[in-house]
């Protein structure tokens, strides 16, 4: 288990997915998953676990190892259902016929990604027919929220007129707006079904904060947060799920 925001962002996205698949597909379906950025398979090894079949795609060779290394732990029943493809998520066409998924995951990667839209269309066109696209991106609305919280009023003033921003890491990367996002999936036949705010209360934390002793009161707060106007409009990060019509 990692440090608060971390698991933070891991719980919130599982229940909202959780949410989206239970009320598009029949209770016991198992889903052919894409999941593009897989990162350690945090989500991925999630859904192994309830008994999709997972195909992971990821650029960075230490993170590919590090999915493998995660996968290794697993039973063997769950280890048949993940496939790990080293690659670039905008070249999904390479690996995948069209229509190859039920379900298509791309969290913490439009950030680094110049052009997201190229990207999002190739990820839709990966959708079987009803499927659903889940990203989660940074808000661009909200980017004046943690140097403003953070008593750097100068920050929060110049974060107004930009989706462009320095993470954590010391990277110059980018963050995109719900309005913007909306209009993308309605251009590639994947319109907008839902959208949650994640980590609203906790985007301050430091990497390393340990959890409370009350996580589950403090996620329930999140939770409702997330789903709440006005909060969910000034969360850190947004989750938006598309449906292929």
């Amino acid at each position: 288990m990692g440090g608060l925001r971390d698991v933070v962002r891991q719980e919130l996205v599982a229940r909202q997915l959780d949410e989206q698949i239970a009320g598009r597909f029949p209770v016991g379906r198992r889903l052919r998953v894409l999941d593009v950025g897989i990162g350690q398979g945090t989500q991925a090894l999630r859904l192994a676990r309830l008994g999709h079949q997972v195909t992971g795609v990821e650029q960075d060779p230490v993170m590919v190892a590090a999915a493998r290394e995660a996968l290794a732990r697993e039973p063997e029943g769950i280890r048949e259902r993940v496939r790990l493809v080293q690659g670039d998520g905008r070249d999904t066409g390479v690996h995948f016929l069209p229509g190859s998924f039920d379900l298509v995951l791309c969290h913490g990667v439009l950030m680094y990604v110049t052009e997201p839209d190229p990207l999002v269309a190739g990820l839709a066109r990966m959708l079987a027919p009803g499927g659903l696209l889940s990203l989660l991106v940074r808000n661009g609305d909200a980017l004046a929220m943690r140097p403003g919280l953070a008593g750097d009023p100068a920050g929060a003033l110049a974060a107004f007129d930009t989706t462009a921003y320095t993470n954590r890491l010391g990277l110059n990367v980018r963050a995109d707006r719900l309005t913007a996002l909306t209009a993308t999936l309605a251009g590639i036949a994947a319109p907008l079904h839902a959208w949650y705010g994640v980590r609203v209360f906790t985007d301050l934390a430091a990497d390393d904060a340990p959890l409370p002793d009350d996580l589950p009161t403090l996620l329930a707060a999140e939770e409702r947060a997330g789903r709440t106007d006005p909060y969910r409009g000034v969360a850190a990060l947004l989750h938006l799920c598309g449906v292929r019509g």
